[in-house]
């Protein structure tokens, strides 16, 4: 057998057995020692393949696709500092929970760590960040090597699979020469049966638990993102009838049942910015599936009272408990505790929760018919939204005006933001990544400089059809500091941390052949929203005043509060 034949055989092996795993999606960027992997995955069907040059916008595009689809996606490059620069979304990989089989291709062992060129150390290159790394051996003729191939690839996939699922690496030697035989077929690949079983709370723990859902009324329940699935969510808390905080990442905003409008506490981030409602509203009992939602006043409220008893439920054994409060910690599948055997009638707890959440949602909705700032133009956004699309929110403010602006509703809206480090790196890519993956209209809301951040991203939308709408939000530098307490060191704010850049857009969207709105009014905004799309991109850039905008919110909770304490001030 010659070096071509073997080479042939053992990348064909490799391919096959991720294709037989259930692996879909290849994101691959160009380069030469990954030739031939690149190759065996382009002539071998059943796979959807993307291409991105530039590596770190690959890395997020590659997690939008596997955030939203949930199962691992390929993500190839080949040797040197393509590798490293896949590290950013790696890491937004492993603390979002989002499955990743990372393959870089690498320089045979000879030739590392010997002045060769485009050789790094790329052994164990995402150190504690990925969940499994393997080097694996180089093409050779022997049937224990392609057995190798197999089993590893297995492993990789379902370690990727498993909970707390994310990023695994395999690193990939090759030798000169690189070039396969491209009518030589696969071999039958030997795959061993990889069953992943569901995780089911005690009969003990079961009990005890229907019976607090039974009889406690001072309940609340709180949903974050990261749950596998929601359904039959709301069909189990119209029975137990306590308040649920649904955070706008975890989808449960979309889609409500009419009968469930009441219970579902959307406006908590500003309601609990309220001392007097605070008051009444302490819980007995917490059950918070998934990760902790976005917004700060919740978790201060939760430090501060301290409920006595704290489910945490999750699907892996590791512990997301920043706050130190969790009384029990249930690693079980989510839908297993949705109970259907139980029925209560409303309460007085419940109830104020609710009429605290129209008090918000009442002036929510006034301020987006009446103010110009961002987070009424946000609210517009939402509004519009049509049934069946999907909307990414970058980090920073875009994630906060969602949770304050986006209402529930009862059309099918898809919500994603990057919360796993919370950056504003990669988030076009991720955005885009993930309406490949769902195919639905897809909106991005975005600041200008998460956007000068990854303009790469836009790179893919040559080589793949993208239908996206991205509203860049130019305040002219970083708008969530001016919530911060250094905003109010005057003499170096700017400087360091407003750090205005004058930019403009029109030039990029010309670059790549984009529809582009330059927006300086709401009336505008509403105009082009409502617009016809005529390019598969198209980009509204909304001009807006960081000072205004952090003026305009505070008036908002502020007028809440008012009203709050005009109810629940009286009753205390």
């Amino acid at each position: 057998m010659t070096n071509i034949e073997y080479l042939t055989s053992y990348v064909n092996h490799f391919v096959e057995t991720i294709k037989q795993a259930g692996v879909q999606d290849i994101v691959m960027c160009p380069g030469s020692r990954s030739t031939p992997l690149a190759y065996a995955f382009a002539k071998s069907e059943g796979f959807q393949f993307y291409r991105q040059i530039d590596e770190r916008s690959a890395g997020y595009f590659a997690l939008g696709i596997a955030k939203a689809k949930k199962n691992p996606v390929v993500l190839l490059c080949t040797s040197g500092t393509a590798a490293a620069n896949f590290f950013p979304a790696i890491v937004e990989a492993y603390y979002a929970r989002v499955p990743l089989l990372v393959i870089t291709a690498d320089r045979p062992h000879e030739l590392r760590e010997v002045g060769a060129p485009q050789a790094i150390d790329q052994l164990h290159l995402y150190g504690k960040h990925v969940k499994w790394s393997v080097d694996f051996p180089l093409p050779e003729q022997n049937e224990e090597s392609l057995a190798f191939v197999e089993r590893h690839i297995q492993r990789a996939v379902s370690t990727s699979r498993v909970f707390p699922m994310g990023p695994v690496h395999i690193n990939v030697p090759f030798r000169e020469p690189l070039l396969l035989d491209m009518e030589q077929t696969t071999s039958n690949v030997n795959m061993q049966v990889s069953e992943i079983g569901k995780l089911v709370p005690s009969e003990e723990f079961l009990e005890w638990y229907r019976d607090i859902l039974q009889n406690e009324e001072r309940g609340l329940f709180i949903v974050g993102d990261s749950l596998q699935t929601t359904d039959g969510f709301w069909e189990f808390a119209k029975l137990v009838r306590w308040p649920v905080l649904v955070d706008p990442l975890s989808n449960l905003r979309a889609s409500i049942p009419a009968e469930c409008m009441d219970l579902c506490i959307d406006q908590y981030d500003a309601i609990l910015k309220n001392d007097a409602f605070k008051k009444v509203a302490v819980p007995n009992v917490v059950v918070r599936f998934g990760a902790q939602p976005v917004s700060k006043p919740l978790m201060l409220f939760l430090k501060s009272c301290k409920p006595s008893v704290f489910i945490a439920v999750d699907e892996s054994p590791i512990f997301r408990d920043s706050l130190h409060i969790a009384t029990h910690h249930v690693q079980v599948e989510a839908g297993s505790l949705w109970i259907k055997t139980l029925e209560k009638a409303s309460s007085k707890y419940a109830d104020s929760w609710s009429q605290a959440n129209e008090i918000a949602t009442n002036h929510v909705n006034s301020y987006i018919q009446n103010e110009t700032d961002e987070g009424a133009l946000a609210g517009m956004l939402f509004e519009t939204l049509q049934d069946n699309s999907y909307l990414f929110a970058s980090s920073s403010m875009p994630i906060r005006d969602l949770d304050t602006f986006f209402n529930k509703t009862t059309k099918d809206i898809q919500l994603y933001a990057n919360r796993g480090t919370n950056g504003i790196d990669g988030v076009v890519s991720t955005a885009i990544g993930a309406q490949a993956a769902l195919n639905r209209p897809g909106y991005l809301l975005i600041g200008d400089l998460a956007f000068l951040h990854d303009l790469n991203g836009l790179i893919v939308t040559r080589f793949h059809r993208t239908d996206m709408t991205i509203i860049v939000m130019n305040n002219d530098g970083g708008g969530i500091f001016s919530y911060l307490p250094q905003s109010t060191e005057t003499n170096y704010f700017e400087h360091l941390f407003g750090t205005p850049t004058g930019l403009e857009f029109s030039h990029i969207a010309a670059m790549y052949n984009a529809q582009y709105s330059a927006v300086h009014s709401k009336e505008d905004f509403k105009a082009v929203l409502t617009g016809e799309k005529l390019k598969d991109i198209r980009i509204i850039e909304v001009f807006t005043n960081r000072q205004v905008n952090t003026e305009t919110h505070r008036k908002l909770w502020d007028e809440i509060s008012k009203e709050l304490d005009s109810v629940w001030k009286v009753q205390l």
